[in-house]
């Protein structure tokens, strides 16, 4: 079972840079910001 992993702060720096590593590590992330725009940017690209 993968672990899950909260994200706050995703759509920008570090914590964009820790939604990569998590998922490159096969983890189910949920990702959480102010902005929208950049968070459902963050979205896409750990998806692929």
């Amino acid at each position: 079972m993968p672990e899950t992993v909260v994200i706050t702060g995703a759509s920008a720096g570090v914590g964009r840079a820790t939604a990569h590593a998590f998922a490159a590590r096969g983890a189910q992330i949920v990702l959480v910001a102010r902005g929208t725009q950049g968070l459902q940017a963050a979205a896409a690209e750990v998806e692929n």
